[in-house]
């Protein structure tokens, strides 16, 4: 299957490009989403993550208090790694899994740290949805809350906008209104359907002389 890995900082707006791929027809798998699967009450992972932070990053309830975790994780680097090193090979196992089964005209892969983990490698195509460091702090302040410290020490853990932009194949900028990304959207997936017809029909087997397939 044609692949394409989407991603982009935090608020840059790559859910909403995601949404719109896969209402025109793309298949797409959310990294995050799987990362919610993963850590939800009674899974492995979520047990393992108590036992290498403690039972502080969860819920009354016994759930993951994503927040308390992510205060921890972005205040020490050490323990971002011991996060990583749990959920990212998980992430990448389920991901494949669910890769294998899909049935779309191409393939869209929502990696926020596409670069970081180097999953860059692994795709036809490389879809950064750019936009400004000020619009990505009003972005993330309106819809979560967070200061503007607690969104640029996430944003400093992540690549930079230079390193997105540099490893882009393809740039969606969402530094306008809604119906100007939602053009800009259109637009790339009738590229993907072209790109990944021709990707198709360069994969098929010739025939042999007699017209039959060899």
């Amino acid at each position: 299957m044609f692949i394409i890995a989407l991603t982009g900082g935090i608020g840059s707006g790559k859910s909403t490009v995601a949404d719109e791929l896969a209402r025109l027809g793309a298949g797409v798998i959310d990294t995050d989403v799987l990362a919610r699967e993963l850590t939800e009450l009674g899974q492995p992972t979520l047990d393992d993550l108590v036992t290498a932070f403690g039972p502080d990053i969860l819920t009354p309830d016994g759930e993951l208090d994503r927040a308390a975790l992510r205060a921890r994780v972005f205040a020490d680097a050490a323990e971002r790694h011991t996060l990583e090193a749990i959920l990212h090979p998980r992430i990448r196992a389920l991901m494949h899994e669910r890769l294998a089964t899909l049935e779309a005209p191409y393939a869209v892969l929502v990696i926020p740290l596409l670069f970081e983990t180097n999953q860059h490698h692994d795709v036809d195509r490389v879809l950064v949805v750019d936009t400004t460091e000020s619009l990505q702090i009003a972005r993330v302040q309106e819809r979560s809350g967070l200061s503007a410290d607690e969104i640029e020490r996430i944003m400093s853990s992540q690549a930079s906008r230079a390193e997105r932009l540099a490893g882009a194949d393809d740039v969606i900028e969402n530094n306008a209104d809604r119906p100007t990304l939602m053009r800009d959207v259109r637009r790339m997936h009738d590229q993907y359907l072209k790109q990944a017809a021709a990707d198709r029909s360069k994969n098929l087997p010739s025939p042999g002389v007699d017209g039959l397939q060899r």
